[in-house]
């Protein structure tokens, strides 16, 4: 007779970074109940995916199954781990579930979205507990980058899970309560089946520092800043916001925001009291009223996105606001993996202007909301769980991660990859099935497949440009008039100095001539020859084979 099992199926965020996106299921196979834990976006580059917005999890397993889904349980209001609501919930509409601060931004985000579709919450208390049909789950605050971060403890018939999503041990995290320990140890004694847990700086030894660490030493280069002082964060990370803010009112400086996302978050917090006893923020419009050595930015911008706030201040296209050398930017943020050149390229051109760049490589600006791995160990040991799967991380993270648990002692560990299906209970974990897990991408204002053909036909539009050539055929299969051409994206002259345009047109007119009178009727005929001809003619030419687009045109 078939039991119930409880599994483990990640559509997001397991060998890779951002788009977390984790079911579990618990139940008779044909026959699960499900919650969705977190619903995530991964960003773009640009040089890989030109135009592409966001990528967003494929989630069409969760479509088939959607009956039977209880709700989505969001851990906290970071964009990798709610930031796919707006753009696929309604393929869904199934309960969604979120402390305050992540509920409140995300109705901000809905607000600003033209278009978006209404996302119904319903906010959970931290440290409350609730029902989601065979599943009993515990908010369990913990220390992140953003206030109210969850851990969550899944209570089952077949055992509990820690499903741990993003952490870390932080004694002072300047807004909201310290890490506690005491439902981890709890967790231990009752007992745990498995943990799910996040790989992010597993390869990192030691422990993180702290937020209040952090505090300390932007008050000291704010302190000492002769003249204008820029910040640039994570907009999320409130705490982080206010320690700029304590620093700035301690040297007598005045804040002024610049960015929507950092306006956005800043009025959520405001609401919800975690800038209490602060001044309130100025906008960009005071700017230019203030002296040089009374004024602290808050910017968007940390990763480097090209219409953020800083990236348009280092291009010297902003509208209000213009830094000078002898100004100081703190950079104090980490580059998100893929967004190194973007980020540098801000950097580089603040450097140029003569403008001191603050890091923390010189002073402790920033620090991770992330694990290392003794904070790993302390977790294991309260824990003390009989299986391990490490998630949020890249492949060499997950490896690394497995292995740690496996130097702790715990008996059953699995690595998995986005759709490996975990079975956690009962008998040992291991992978017991496979469902397709791929990405959608957000394009403008639609949602469409990673396999889109105008996706992949931009990419070689950026690296080989297209050619476009009109014939106008009468009916008896000559030439009405001399061929139209069009370059864009390709060289004006070949490496011999000749006209690329001149090449082409010769091909397209040698073609022509070669084709049978039968066969210049047949207007597909037509195109494909000189299309691939083009191609062809360009590539021996120049190195690169354009796009080319064919227009036959009856007369």
């Amino acid at each position: 007779m078939a039991t119930d099992e409880l599994v483990f199926l990640p559509l997001g965020g397991v060998g890779e970074i951002g788009m977390n996106l984790g079911l579990y299921g618990f139940g008779r196979r044909g026959r699960r109940k499900w919650i969705v834990v977190d619903f995530g976006v991964a960003f773009a580059a640009e040089e890989h995916l030109p135009g592409v917005d966001l990528i967003l999890p494929d989630i069409e397993f969760l479509q088939k199954e959607r009956e039977n889904v209880e709700g989505i349980l969001i851990t906290h209001a970071h964009e990798d781990h709610f930031g796919a609501l707006p753009y696929l919930w309604d393929r869904l509409k199934v309960p969604v579930y979120a402390t305050p601060f992540a509920a409140g931004l995300l109705a901000a985000k809905l607000m600003e979205e033209q278009g978006a579709t209404d996302v119904p919450v319903t906010v959970v208390e931290i440290g409350s507990r609730r029902s989601f049909g065979p599943f009993d789950v515990e908010f369990v605050p913990t220390t992140h980058s953003i206030p109210e971060p969850t851990s969550l403890i899944i209570r089952t018939p077949a055992g509990n899970v820690l499903h741990t999503a993003d952490w870390k041990i932080d004694r002072d995290p300047v807004i909201g309560r310290p890490f506690d320990p005491a439902p981890f140890q709890a967790l231990g004694e009752e007992g745990c089946r498995a943990i799910v847990c996040d790989s992010t700086n597993v390869l990192r030894a030691g422990r993180s520092q702290g937020e209040g660490d952090v505090a300390k030493g932007l008050a000291k280069v704010i302190s000492a800043a002769p003249r204008r002082v820029a910040v640039t964060a994570f907009a999320s990370n409130v705490a982080r916001l206010r320690s700029v803010a304590e620093a700035a009112q301690e040297a007598g400086r005045t804040v002024i925001v610049v960015g929507r996302a950092m306006k956005r978050t800043i009025a959520v917090a405001r609401e919800l009291g975690f800038l209490e006893g602060l001044p309130q923020f100025m906008g960009e419009e005071h700017y230019s009223r203030l002296p040089r050595d009374k004024v602290v930015l808050l910017c968007t911008g940390s990763q480097g996105e090209p219409r953020a706030a800083l990236t348009r201040i280092a291009r010297g296209d902003h509208p209000s606001i213009s830094l000078n050398a002898g100004d100081t930017v703190i950079y104090s943020a980490r580059m998100i993996p893929g967004n190194e050149r973007e980020v540098g390229s801000v950097l580089n051109s603040l450097v140029r202007d003569g403008i001191e760049l603050v890091t923390d490589e010189d002073e402790l600006v920033h620090v991770s909301g992330h694990p290392r791995r003794d904070e790993l160990k302390d977790l294991y040991g309260w824990v003390r769980p009989q299986a391990a799967l490490p998630v949020h991380g890249e492949a060499r993270h997950l490896a690394e991660h497995a292995e740690l648990a496996r130097s702790l002692g715990v008996p059953e560990v699995v690595t998995a990859f986005n759709g490996d299906m975990v079975l956690l209970a009962p008998g040992p974990a291991r992978i017991v099935d496979e469902v397709a897990a791929g990405r959608l991408y957000r394009d403008g204002r639609v949602i469409v497949p990673s396999t889109a053909e105008h996706v992949r036909e931009r990419r070689r539009l950026s690296f080989a440009g297209i050619v476009t050539v009109a014939l106008a055929v009468d009916d008896r299969g000559d030439l009405a008039a001399d061929p139209e051409l069009s370059m864009f994206g390709l060289p004006e002259l070949d490496e011999e100095g000749e006209p690329m345009e001149d090449l082409i047109l010769d091909v397209v007119e040698d073609i022509w001539d070669g084709l049978p009178a039968r066969r210049r009727r047949d207007e597909e005929t037509v195109a494909r020859a000189v299309s691939q001809g083009v191609r062809n003619a360009v590539q021996q030419a120049w190195g690169k084979k354009p796009l080319c687009r064919v227009l036959v045109l009856p007369v």
